[in-house]
């Protein structure tokens, strides 16, 4: 595997504060992390899935940490899956699992999405980018989501309260 480029420091081609294309330093991110997005070889948030990438980031230099996305490949880019997503990594909090840093959510007021169009004639709330998942089940997961974090503390024997 390549030396894990985000944490590096780096001079490349690129906006500069004043907006002006310039040459940029930046001197890493040692908190950079994996996020598993699935892909074309399906999806990657079931616990083997997790644990390789966990075993890859490790073995790489990087933080035992990733970031699970519930939508794009994970959810097969259907909103009304991105809910059981996040329950199935909620269990693995749950078990204790501690290289999961976080949880992404495509998510907004009112489920779907919509094609841009006059301001007038758009839905509130109603994505018209990614399809999202309802405020309801936003919630539902982050409910879910919660409760699994205090599960992973008590096992742990750390408050968190």
């Amino acid at each position: 595997m390549t030396t894990n480029t985000a944490a590096g420091a780096h001079t490349y081609l690129g906006i500069d504060k004043s907006g002006m294309i310039g040459i940029v330093s930046s001197t890493g991110n040692p908190h950079c992390h994996v996020v598993l997005r699935g892909g074309r070889s399906g999806p990657n948030y079931a616990p083997q899935a997790v644990a390789a990438a966990l075993d890859t980031v490790q073995a790489a230099g990087l933080p035992r940490l990733v970031l699970v996305d519930a939508s794009h490949g994970n959810s097969g880019k259907n909103h009304r899956r991105q809910e059981a997503v996040g329950v199935a990594i909620a269990g693995q909090v749950a078990a204790g699992e501690l290289g999961i840093a976080g949880v992404m959510l495509e998510s907004n007021l009112v489920a779907g999405r919509q094609e841009p169009g006059r301001r007038s004639s758009l839905v509130y709330g109603q994505s018209v980018t990614d399809p999202c998942m309802d405020w309801a089940a936003t919630v539902s997961v982050l409910e879910t989501l919660a409760a699994a974090v205090r599960t992973r503390r008590a096992l742990a024997g750390v408050s968190g309260e």
